[in-house]
């Protein structure tokens, strides 16, 4: 059984509105290619009931569907308020204490981030509920902090907390984060996304954990602090993909620079061949209606054409009264834009950045793309051990379909994360001719190409290094 053929993906969060076999299903067959599990919320239990499902569906039905754990990081949010809310006054004085079991009123509030005291200084902007409340910081003293409200409103109990201006002080790796990947890890998890990365040191020391687990799960680095922005470039080479997580990064950079900001995340990760997600708020009026709004449509739309991997729904398809809609939704505006602007394919082929070690490779790649284009080619097919090959193909956005395979078992279903890329395990490789002549006979049978078809073929062949890509092969598809 297929998803419906498109080359970006749909990343759907799984929550209480889908969280049984049936919907996840569903979900398949619309054309969600990899699901997220949020665990800033929900048990282990609740989410490796989530995970064995992925498994039966996959087995089942002949899909490839990915699952993402995504690490909570240090979220910072206000204690409680006596009676659930309180009204702040724009101008009046408030005081944020480390109290946790301080219940909030007008005069003063608590947060749940014992270094916060510590962290802020004066001036620093506080932004709360996703900047609908406001605070500026006039003195710090012992455990409290004298604030101006700036913005006013309904404060309510455990809101999320911003600090755009404030270097925090606690690692992106918690406690619970830490018991979280080892659980994610346990259960052969695809991908692994940090939250509030701040440089490539945060990637560095994930990537350090899942090694010493004897682990290759894929790590994905979400951009929400204006720190990554200005590590930017590190944070991108250490990380296997990125995600603009526009949610806290909406509230923590002027909203007027955000589609800038978007923009040239997604261009560095086509440079360098790193997977870019897109994320929060796409089709957010679905939470309780059954169509988008115009604008929502559009948001989509611009992410496909300006080249992004994948997009990704979350309180959407997790918590909203219409998850199943909101998926097929994305879909169809994905598959309308890649059906009628030719402007998202082959753009411009330009040469992906790299090592000297990675040169070859990529340039066997690169070329591989041009002649697919010029012998109007249906297909490009790949061998890969390591996912590289996938990668720089996908980074290419070739016209022709791209087909990989792998004998890799645990590396298949992180593949569909990729763009275009659609994978399939190869149990064994033989000789480099045999072995392309078996996957041919593969994408026969899954009715994938028709006999007669041009393919461009890239792989290994006599090298020491196996990952290196050193052969393009131009053919047809025979019986």
């Amino acid at each position: 059984m297929n998803a419906p053929l498109k080359r970006t993906k749909i990343i759907a969060t799984v929550g209480p509105a889908s969280n049984t076999k049936e919907m996840l299903l569903q979900f398949a067959i619309a054309g969600a290619n990899v699901l997220r599990l949020n665990f800033s919320h929900g048990s282990h239990e609740d989410h490796l009931k989530v995970i064995n499902i992925i498994k039966e569906i996959n087995k089942e039905f002949n899909y490839n569907l990915a699952a993402v754990q995504d690490l909570q990081g240090p979220k910072i949010r206000i204690g409680n308020i006596v009676n659930g809310e309180v009204e702040i006054v724009p101008g009046k004085t408030l005081y944020v204490s480390t109290e946790e079991e301080l219940e909030g009123n007008e005069n003063e509030v608590s947060t749940t981030y014992q270094n916060f005291v510590k962290d802020v200084k004066v001036g620093d902007k506080i932004m709360i509920d996703d900047g609908k409340l406001q605070l500026q910081v006039e003195e710090v003293d012992g455990k409290k902090v004298k604030t101006k409200v700036i913005v006013g409103g309904m404060l309510k109990s455990r809101k999320g907390i911003n600090l755009p201006d404030t270097q925090i002080s606690e690692s992106c790796l918690t406690k619970k984060d830490l018991a979280d990947l080892e659980f994610g890890l346990k259960h052969n998890i695809d991908w692994v996304a940090i939250s509030f990365v701040r440089s490539r040191a945060d990637i560095d020391q994930l990537k350090s954990i899942i090694k010493e687990r004897g682990k290759k799960t894929r790590v994905i680095a979400k951009i929400e602090r204006p720190e990554a922005l200005k590590e930017i470039d590190g944070i991108i080479d250490a990380a296997d993909a990125i995600m603009v997580a526009r949610g806290d990064l909406g509230v923590e950079t002027a909203i007027s620079e955000l589609p800038i900001v978007q923009r040239s995340i997604m261009k560095k990760c086509f440079k360098k061949a790193k997977p870019v997600i897109i994320a929060t708020q796409m089709l957010e009026s679905m939470i309780t209606s059954p169509i988008p709004t115009r604008a929502e449509a559009n948001d989509v739309a611009v992410a496909v054409m300006d080249g992004a991997d994948a997009v990704m729904l979350s309180a959407e398809s997790a918590a909203g009264k219409f998850p199943l809609e909101a998926v097929k939704c994305m879909s169809e505006i994905i598959r309308s834009i890649e059906l009628n602007d030719e402007g998202i394919y082959e753009k411009d082929f330009s040469f992906p950045e790299g090592s000297e070690k990675e040169f070859i490779s990529k340039e066997v790649i690169h070329s591989a793309c041009i002649m697919a284009k010029a012998t109007n080619a249906k297909a490009i097919i790949g061998l890969t051990e390591s996912g590289f090959t996938a990668f720089n193909l996908a980074s290419q956005r070739p016209k022709a379909k791209i087909f990989m395979f792998s004998k890799e078992k645990d590396l298949v279903p992180a593949l569909n994360l990729i763009w275009g890329v659609r994978a399939f395990y190869l149990p064994k490789y033989e000789s480099i001719m045999k072995s392309f002549a078996n996957v041919e006979k593969v994408l026969l049978k899954e009715g994938c190409l028709e006999k007669g078809d041009r393919v461009i073929t890239v792989g290994t062949v006599n090298a020491e290094d196996k990952l290196k890509t050193n052969l393009v092969k131009v053919g047809h598809i025979s019986e």
